[in-house]
């Protein structure tokens, strides 16, 4: 169904395109309902939903336990700030910590406030406990990095719409090669004053980009030996997305510091944070980093109703298994046309790669294809479609969501 003028739809696009800013576009789709794997259009339209917000949406739209806990939570206290207690933070602490395996947690808002909390507890314990001269510390980070749009963040990105126009830039990090252990080892030889390495275990702006098998264990080792904090930045990748309940369990990797965010809150509330041990979470103290919301009654409810969910559904399971199934289906495909080149992923984090310039409209022109054939997917660095659905999703549908996509590739690979 394409948008008709003076539809609910064209008429809600046309709200946001006169009074708010221009920072996204967005597929010409308005939607207002949403129940597991499934959302809804204002004109009544059914679509799977094939990117999750972005993985924040891994429980599934709606999620019963999740809204419960964030209704009850919300007719009985919402905000009280961290200048006093509430009863239900340590609660959200206690099973976070426990879940993760970590002796602190810091709570915060968004993805972005967790990456930019997890930098500065990297730098102030490089001052604190490695030694490093004040102001002196740098961060590697890898190229094509997706970590937010702070501006300290997008001082460390490659991504030109990201960065152009937003300088000065903040000084402090180095840029090396994802997925390569030297140029990471000849960084932290070369400067002595390296203090973390912060990585995305999977790149998943940058197109699903996996590394190879190993690359995170080697790195974490390389981290280990100079004392540099491996740092994992699991705002995507966490809660179940890619088959484990986190990205580095597939390499037994335990990160110095961890980040979280989308998922922790079933995509109902913001709630993101930063864990790790007491030696480095212990150079915090009372007036060095914090935040009005953060940590607030909600999103602790939310939190653990979240967290619950993902475990007592199984999540990470049923996300490997049908990962597998995905990548096999999609695989099968692409060896009868030539219009997509690759699939990869891990868990039900995939993406394929259209056979195609990164300039063209392809990719955008299937993702509109499939939005007609009921399903919401987006393209990601021109000519790359992300596919990241609920994990909630069974087989059953799952298979005919293979169905939809290989269709209307197959249409187009005829064009």
């Amino acid at each position: 169904m394409s948008i008709i003028q003076g539809s609910a739809s064209a008429d809600a696009i046309a709200l946001e395109e006169k009074y708010g800013a221009h920072n996204y576009h967005p597929l010409p789709v308005v939607l207002n309902r949403g129940k597991g794997v499934f959302v809804w259009d204002v004109e009544g339209k059914k679509y799977y939903d094939f990117l999750s917000a972005y993985s924040a949406v891994n429980q599934g739209h709606c999620h019963p336990k999740i809204v419960e806990a964030m209704v009850n939570q919300a007719q009985t206290l919402t905000l009280t700030s961290r200048a006093f207690h509430n009863d239900v933070l340590g609660k959200f602490e206690k099973y976070i910590t426990n879940t993760f395996g970590f002796d602190k947690f810091l709570p915060m808002n968004t993805g972005a406030e967790a990456v930019e909390t997890a930098l500065k507890i990297c730098r102030k314990w490089a001052y604190e406990k490695k030694g490093i001269q004040e102001n002196q510390a740098e961060i590697i980070v890898c190229e094509n990095n997706f970590h937010g749009r702070t501006t300290t963040i997008i001082s460390f990105s490659n991504d030109p719409i990201a960065r152009k126009n937003f300088g000065p830039y903040t000084a402090g990090f180095i840029k090396i090669e994802y997925d390569n252990l030297k140029a990471l080892e000849d960084a932290i030889i070369a400067n002595k004053n390296v203090a973390g390495f912060l990585v995305e275990p999977i790149q998943g702006e940058a197109g699903v980009y996996v590394p190879t098998d190993g690359y995170l264990a080697k790195a974490k080792e390389l981290c280990e030996k100079h004392n540099v904090l491996f740092i994992a930045d699991e705002v995507q990748t966490g809660i179940a997305r890619t088959g484990k309940m986190l990205a580095v369990d597939h390499e037994n990797v335990k990160p110095d510091i961890l980040i979280l965010g989308k998922a922790l809150s079933g995509g109902a509330y913001p709630v993101s944070g930063v864990l790790a041990d007491n030696p480095i979470m212990g150079v915090i103290k009372p007036g060095n980093h914090g935040s009005t919301f953060g940590g607030n009654p909600v999103a602790a409810a939310v939190g653990i109703a979240a967290l619950e969910v993902v475990k007592n559904e199984k999540l990470a399971e049923n996300s490997q298994l049908l990962g597998e199934l995905f990548r096999a289906e999609l695989t099968k495909f692409i060896t009868t046309c030539d219009l997509v080149s690759l699939v990869r992923g891990k868990g039900l984090l995939n993406a394929i790669i259209i056979n195609d310039t990164e300039d063209s409209s392809t990719a955008w022109d299937i993702c509109m294809a499939l939005k007609e054939n009921g399903l919401l997917a987006k393209p990601t660095h021109g000519n790359i479609i992300r596919f990241a659905p609920p994990l909630v999703m069974t087989k059953e549908q799952l298979l005919d969501c293979v169905s939809i996509i290989t269709k209307t590739l197959a249409a187009f690979a005829k064009k």
